[in-house]
């Protein structure tokens, strides 16, 4: 006889209800991947192109924990942003935070006009600074939630509008590879 289990979000994204399972045994639960938008959880239908990956670590009176796995802009969304005439510029870039996960954070940049390849090379090298710095002095809870409302892109667009007027910052996808002392997985291919 299977039996419902609520899914909760994270402590540092609220503790809210993200779904309810079906599961006969709860401990079955473990590893589930449940997808969520960010409306799901703030309310804030401006967000809801937002898409959440969270991980069930363990089950306690049927309540279901989880742990962010990762993120991702919905398709529809990220073809709206492309324009004639401007230059997208991507940067894939692993992130060590100070207490010892990796993220695999994807940033989407797009410039107001066509950009040289020397600036597109300055820009990238703003987004890897920016992501590098932030992960150094950012705890995992603290790192998740500034890459999914916008505070780490914020920071990536004020150091990136010095080289080339830009028009969209934002980090498109995450993905958690590692938690401290899990092996870590190969880095992303160049």
């Amino acid at each position: 006889m299977k039996s419902w289990v609520r899914v909760v979000s994270p402590s540092y994204f609220g503790e809210t209800e993200i779904g309810l399972s079906p599961s006969d045994d709860p401990g079955k639960m473990t590893g589930r991947v449940i997808e969520s938008t960010l409306y799901d959880i703030t309310g804030d239908i401006s967000q809801q192109y937002l898409k959440l990956y969270f991980q069930v670590i363990g089950v306690k009176d049927n309540k279901a924990e989880t742990v962010f796995k990762g993120h991702e802009y919905s398709r529809d969304y990220l073809r709206s942003l492309v324009r004639r005439g401007s230059t997208r510029i991507d940067g894939i870039e692993n992130a060590v935070t100070s207490d010892g996960y990796t993220i695999r954070a994807s940033v989407t940049l797009f410039t107001v006009r066509r950009v040289k390849s020397s600036q597109e090379d300055m820009i990238r090298a703003v987004i890897r600074k920016v992501l590098a710095e932030k992960a150094k002095a950012l705890r995992f809870d603290q790192f998740v939630q500034e890459a999914v409302l916008g505070k780490i892109a914020s920071d990536i667009y004020n150091e990136a509008k010095k080289i080339f007027p830009i028009r969209h910052v934002g980090i498109r996808k995450s993905k958690l590879i590692s938690m401290p002392g899990e092996a870590k997985e190969e880095p992303p291919a160049a």
